[in-house]
């Protein structure tokens, strides 16, 4: 498996050649496809060639194309990614709302206590003893929108009162989302390789949204890069690069501690154990190694 990160900033023309990456621009660059996890195209005059994305396809990297602010706008993804697809979306299709009910209770009980861990790393001890007491009233798929008003009091405390999550203008809201955007795209490449439709949620619904389930699935991990904006001295003009190092951070998954983008594949797939059993328990959590309520 990859362990390198490639973003490609500059005009440049990728290729493949005995089974390394090729990129040329003012000089030749030459990187072996087995050591690529993640791949960013973040310069729209990037060209690459048909044989290399093929590839790219062979040896699973995660490929991630920009906009032309340089945002993350989408991904490659394989056809052949699971021999069972048909199958796994026509149960998918079918899931009953008792047991995504059930799900999203435990999903926004992680949410609540990595938003939490965080406030108590920070000191905010008097908005940490709101959200406790929203851990203790959550309902079956929390109907009662502990989620919102955990946010409520949750963004206030770690940015100041005067923080809005929908002012565009606020730096910290374009570091935030530029953080989930790339949760979301990890999220998303396992629901796709596992075979399942992101489209289909089991909260997030909205017919517009191509990313439901991963909206759905990416809520607990949120905090990770609350935490990192929290604690990084970012800038404007260097802090994608910083915020890229997410993938590899440590997360601690079932008593175990693994880098992100490993962990988010173990959690994918205990999600769709779980909603096959309807059992909670076998719902994984990640969370951070270094911290407990």
């Amino acid at each position: 498996m990859g362990f390198r990160i490639v973003k490609i900033n500059n005009r440049s023309k990728l290729e493949t050649q005995l089974n390394y990456l090729v990129c040329r621009n003012e000089k030749e660059t030459r990187i072996l496809l087995d050591d690529i996890s993640v791949l960013i195209i973040e310069n729209q005059q990037v060209c690459i060639t048909a044989a290399l994305m093929s590839e790219l396809i062979n040896h699973k990297v995660r490929v991630m194309f920009c906009d032309s602010k340089h945002n993350p706008q989408g991904e490659l993804m394989p056809y052949s990614s699971c021999f069972d697809s048909s199958s796994k979306i026509r149960k998918q299709v079918c899931w009953e709302k008792e047991a995504a009910d059930i799900l999203w209770k435990d999903i926004v009980r992680q949410k609540i206590t990595n938003q939490a861990l965080v406030l108590k790393e920070r000191g905010y001890f008097e908005s940490l003893g709101i959200l406790i007491n929203y851990l203790n009233s959550i309902e079956l798929g929390d109907t009662t929108n502990r989620e919102g008003l955990a946010a409520k009091s949750y963004f206030p405390a770690i940015f100041g009162t005067g923080f809005d999550r929908r002012e565009d203008s606020d730096i910290r809201n374009t570091y935030l989302n530029y953080g989930y955007s790339l949760i979301l795209g990890m999220v998303n490449r396992e629901i796709s390789i596992s075979g399942y439709l992101t489209q289909l949620g089991i909260h997030h619904i909205g017919n517009t949204n191509p990313f439901n389930l991963g909206c759905d699935l990416m809520e607990p991990i949120r905090p990770l890069v609350d935490r990192m904006i929290i604690k990084g001295d970012l800038k404007a003009d260097t802090f994608k690069g910083t915020l890229l190092s997410i993938v590899s951070e440590q997360v601690l998954i079932d008593g175990r501690v693994m880098i992100l983008e490993n962990a988010i594949r173990y959690y994918v797939l205990s999600f769709f154990q779980a909603m096959l059993t309807g059992q909670p328990k076998d719902l994984r959590h990640i969370t951070f190694p270094d911290e407990q309520l």
